[in-house]
């Protein structure tokens, strides 16, 4: 029997992403938001991981700082074995057709005054891939019927849509290139909860056809547990656990996805989870807490957690925990 190895699409080593704050006469640098501190992990061809946290932990910046969309403070984007920090401008646009975005809001993500047909193929055009008009508007009509729409649908604008239909016009939009990579940046969080589930399954059958690999943002969890098979758990611009999807939902080890996960609805009404209530607020990423970033809301915190910097530790195969009580790794 052969045995298939796992080809690495992107990696992410340590990367960091810092706002400045500033004020005064001379605007200058009071402060830095840690939006991303330090972040490194890998997506696997054809896989989909998810990226999961609180509001305001980093999600969003991870994922327009491995497009470029903002700059990265430091660190590096390898896709396909190519350092994307370092590329200039001409190479960036081509290296866009391989890596791709679907934005969360799908009202302020369309310019409303195009139409469909121009919202799809303005990226035909830009990168060259359908000479022609006819050529542009076939392939128009092919991507939306392969998200779920029809050629009827090519002379409207979006505000003539729903929120599910203008979703899947970004989808055939991201889709138009071809890419390898889509970044589903919090793609169905506004969406209603039945047409999430439709766009969910839309965008399964599209991975499923096209080979498409995905980063999946969300703050759902029951959606990301459906849909990913890794997820990575991220708190205050890091990531505290990295696992396969069934693993993390079945046998959560840091403190803080146990809490994340307490707070999922359970389908079953007499069914009973014990609901874990953090202490205190998230604190601020402008200064963020010294040691373990979750030590302040920690139940299980010990006096080293306040300073030794917590490193991703392989607890079990492909399971990753920045936790130095779970990992056993505490100082005397």
């Amino acid at each position: 029997m052969n045995t298939v190895v796992a080809q690495s699409l992107l990696q992410i080593r340590n990367l960091k992403k810092y706002f400045s704050i500033r004020g005064g006469v001379f605007s200058r640098e009071k402060a830095r938001v840690h939006a991303v501190d330090d972040v490194s992990f890998e997506i696997m061809k054809g896989e989909t991981l998810g990226l999961v946290g609180e509001s305001g932990c980093g999600k969003s910046t991870t994922g327009r700082a491995i497009l470029r969309l903002i700059e990265p403070t430091s660190g590096e984007v390898w896709f396909q074995g190519e350092n994307v920090t370092k590329l200039d401008k001409r190479s960036m646009r081509h290296l866009r057709k391989e890596i791709q975005m679907i934005f969360q809001d799908p009202y302020s993500s369309l310019d409303p005054r195009m139409t469909v047909s121009s919202i799809i193929g303005e990226a035909l055009l830009v990168h060259g891939l359908a000479p022609g008009r006819k050529a542009r508007e076939a392939r128009v009509v092919e991507l939306l019927e392969t998200v779920g729409l029809s050629s009827e649908h090519m002379g409207r604008y979006p505000h003539e849509f729903s929120g599910g239909q203008r979703q899947r016009i970004g989808i055939a939009r991201a889709l138009a290139v071809n890419p390898k990579l889509i970044v589903c940046d919090e793609a169905v969080s506004a969406l209603d909860v039945s047409v999430q589930a439709q766009v969910v399954n839309l965008l399964e059958d599209l991975q499923e056809k096209f080979g498409l690999t995905y980063l999946f943002i969300a703050h759902d969890l029951s959606v990301v547990e459906h849909i990913s098979t890794r997820v990575a758990v991220m708190y205050l611009g890091k990531i505290v656990e990295l696992a396969p999807a069934k693993e993390l939902y079945i046998n959560p080890r840091h403190p803080y996805s146990e809490a994340l996960l307490s707070a999922v609805p359970v389908p079953d009404p007499t069914a009973k989870r014990e609901r874990i209530i953090l202490e205190g607020d998230v604190p601020s990423p402008v200064n963020p807490p010294s040691g373990c970033r979750f030590h302040t809301r920690c139940a299980l915190r010990v006096p080293s957690c306040s300073q030794n910097e917590q490193v991703l530790t392989e607890v079990s195969p492909g399971h990753w925990v920045a936790c130095q009580v779970r990992t056993g790794a505490v100082a005397n």
